[in-house]
């Protein structure tokens, strides 16, 4: 194995570790305004409010793709969906750039 060859793997690990990383924050956020909204927390907190905005705008593809009666389906729903697909795919293309 050549030396360019190492670094163009070293490169693909770090590019796909971060990519994970990324993608798991991003699951994190979502996931964390869920268990806030199911702990009732204060929505005129400033940290309640910046994770709230943070997870609607990440969600806001997948919030009202399906409707349902009660409340905490649909945030656990509207909301969980969006951070199994940042999960699953972030992975993804995190195991495409290991395999490299």
């Amino acid at each position: 194995m050549t030396s360019h060859t190492r670094v163009r793997t070293r490169g693909s690990s770090q590019a796909g570790r971060a990519v994970a990383l990324v993608a798991d924050v991003l699951a994190f956020v979502i996931v964390l305004w869920i268990l806030l909204w199911f702990l009732d927390a204060n929505q005129g907190n400033e940290l309640v409010g910046f994770i709230h905005d943070s997870a609607s705008w990440l969600a806001g593809w997948s919030y009202d793709l399906f409707t349902f009666s009660r409340e905490w389906v649909q945030v656990v729903v509207g909301y969980g969906l969006a951070a199994v697909v940042y999960v699953l795919v972030g992975h993804a293309v995190a195991g495409w750039l290991y395999r490299r």
